[in-house]
Formats: C-alpha cells, structure tokens, sequence
C-alpha cells in the first residue's frame, strides 16, 4: 500500500518563500512594526525592516540642532516682555540752589567807580579813565557833566549817546566799568576789631566768610562771637542779628556763615581784658 504524502503547510511554505529578517524576533511580529504582503493565497508575509546602523543615529542628532536652529530664525528674534515706563524722576529744590539760579541785577554806578567811555569810530570823544566824582557826575569829551550815580552803564550809554547826537551822526557808546565801590546803599562796612575795616562793594550771595576774607579777619582783641550785623529793613526797622565769628573763622561752624545784604553793617566789638 502506498502511503500518501502529508500536504505541506502552507504556512511553512510562506516562511521558507520569505525568510524572517536576521536580528528580528517573533515578538517584532506582534508590535505592527514589519510591513506584510498579500501572497494571493491570503496569507500575510512579514517583510523585512530596515536596518538601523550607528551612523543613521549619528546622522540624526547631528542634523537636530540644525534643524532647532533654523526654527529659531524663522520665527523671528525673540523681543524682552516690554517693562512700564520709569516713574518720572522727581528733583528737589534747595532755597540755595533756587537762589543761585536766578538772574543778578545789574550793577549800579557809584560815586569812586573808574569808567571808561568808548565812542565807535570816534576815538577823540572816547575816554579810557573817567572817575564818578563824589557828586555823582562824570565829564566827557562834548559834555560838561552827566550824572552817573545810580544808573546802570548801559542807561549812562544810552543818555551820553542823546547828548553826542547833536555833534555826531548816529553814536555808538559803550560804557565799562573798570574799578568799583557801588554806591552807599549797596556796600557791606566792617567796624570794629577786624584786621582791615573797609566798606566792601556788595555782591551777588555774598555771606559774611567772604566779608572776613576781604578784611583779612580779626585781630587778638577781638571778640568774634559777640558780634553783630546790623540791617535795615526795607520798611526802615532796625534789624539786628548776633554771629559768632570765632566759631565760624576757627571752628569751621558754617552755620554761623549767614548770607549778607546790601547796606549791612558788620561791628566786631572789643573783647573785655
């Protein structure tokens, strides 16, 4: 009797057709990850993956920081979160400060200042030294007097110029003012015990340290801190004000260093023996 011979599987005869790629395991097949085929029989062939090499993953994250990078440029620069504007800076006035700031007078003729009268293309009536006589009037070529005192030198040049136009097409004066004193209400005097007692011409935040400088201080009889500046108010009271010079020319107490006026009067009295 002749035995028949057992059919093949068809499923061996799939696997023998198309071997299992070598490295994968019977797993690999249960995860979807092989891609499979249709042999027409309806039996699904399991195709072989790609292998992965070393230099495939070396190729990878080589090109991941390119690839960050040009994100990065492609989405613009990246601005700082925009901050609120600074508080306004506030600034703080000190009454010294306010008063520096603030535009000096002009200067006053007096009788002892030194002038001189500048007369353009017309140097026969210019004048280089010309003295406030006690009276208050001054002489100038084609004028007899002019009074002086009490004007400013731009006022003086604008008369002297009325006066000249009788003789001179269109002047053009300048006055300066080469040496001063100021006229009498507007000089700080020192009496007493100072070393150089002078009646000083006023300036602009003159303070009673600058007074001392001009009369080079006291002498050795002096009593500094006894001292007195005597002001008269503009409604014509007497105001009298105490200062220690001593504490101010040897201790450096600058807040005996008060601020001068026009027409003061500084009386150092004599220390008692």
């Amino acid at each position: 009797m002749i035995k028949k011979r057992p059919e093949p599987n068809r499923k061996d005869n799939a696997r023998r057709s198309h071997p299992r790629a070598p490295g994968r395991t019977p797993s690999d097949a249960g995860q979807g990850r092989p891609d499979t085929h249709d042999d027409g029989d309806g039996t699904a062939a399991a195709q072989p993956a790609p292998r992965r090499t070393p230099g495939t993953a070396f190729r990878f994250a080589a090109t991941l920081p390119l690839a960050l990078a040009a994100a990065a440029c492609a989405s613009g620069p990246v601005r700082p979160p925009a901050t609120p504007p600074a508080a306004a800076a506030t600034t703080t006035t000190t009454p010294g400060a306010a008063a520096a700031g603030t535009v000096a007078e002009d200067y006053i003729i007096g009788a002892g200042d030194s002038l001189s009268v500048f007369v353009y293309r017309n140097p026969d009536l210019s004048e280089a030294g010309v003295a406030v006589r006690p009276d208050g009037r001054i002489s100038t070529p084609l004028i007899e007097d002019i009074v002086a005192a009490g004007k400013t030198p731009t006022q003086l040049a604008r008369e002297i110029e009325q006066k000249l136009s009788k003789y001179v097409q269109e002047p053009n004066v300048t006055v300066i003012v080469r040496s001063f004193v100021g006229p009498a209400d507007r000089q700080v005097r020192v009496i007493g015990e100072a070393a150089d007692p002078i009646a000083i011409p006023y300036r602009d935040h003159m303070t009673l340290l600058d007074v001392m400088i001009a009369t080079k201080g006291l002498t050795k009889y002096a009593s500094g801190n006894r001292a007195t500046i005597v002001r008269l108010e503009p409604e014509g009271k007497q105001n009298i004000i105490k200062v220690r010079l001593s504490d101010l020319i040897k201790d450096g107490d600058i807040t005996q260093n008060v601020e001068m006026k026009p027409g003061d009067t500084l009386i150092i009295p004599q220390s008692w023996f």
